[in-house]
């Protein structure tokens, strides 16, 4: 079990959003119009709370902070929505660069990467929010038994072995 399940609370929690397209690409001034917002434990890496929406609001941040996990800290990056939030614990807003959402901001490069319909350059699109939050619920299960079967191997394995590889996992 993983530590922040067994005790309810995280160390650091990474808040970040990335936008897609729904049905097609609108020819919108911003051109997005779907949003997916990410909560992810730093240690153990893990995807704590996520939430697929028409707006990346402060009351739509609010139900996924609510519904997650406490935390200590609370790192976010530029977006002013954060800061209508109430974090429980602390909330580091840095507006200057990425370093304190660099978990989350991997996390985001690993959703494009492996969910074809978030590819920056594909040509499809999720034709209903439906399709992808279920895709989006699928991936975050597995992301995080991975991430927990790697956390483990870690703990087990001295550091000069081979790093954790998908065989390692199934």
């Amino acid at each position: 079990m993983e530590k922040w399940k067994a005790s309810g609370h995280l160390e650091t929690a990474e808040l970040d959003e990335l936008y897609w397209f729904l049905e097609r690409k609108p020819h919108t001034e911003t051109r997005e119009n779907i949003y997916i917002m990410m909560m992810v434990s730093r240690e153990p890496r893990q995807i704590v709370g996520h939430r697929v929406s028409t707006d990346k609001s402060s009351p739509t941040i609010q139900s996924m902070v609510d519904s997650a996990p406490e935390a200590k800290k609370y790192c976010t990056d530029g977006y002013f929505g954060y800061l209508d939030v109430v974090f429980p614990g602390k909330h580091i807003f840095n507006i200057h660069n990425k370093n304190d959402t660099f978990t989350v901001e991997g996390v985001n490069a690993d959703l494009r990467h492996y969910i074809p319909t978030l590819a920056r350059r594909s040509r499809c699109f999720p034709r209903k929010l439906e399709n992808l939050q279920a895709v989006l619920n699928v991936f975050v299960r597995a992301y995080n038994r991975f991430g927990a079967q790697k956390a483990r191997f870690r703990a087990r394995r001295p550091h000069s072995l081979p790093p954790f590889s998908l065989i390692d996992f199934l």
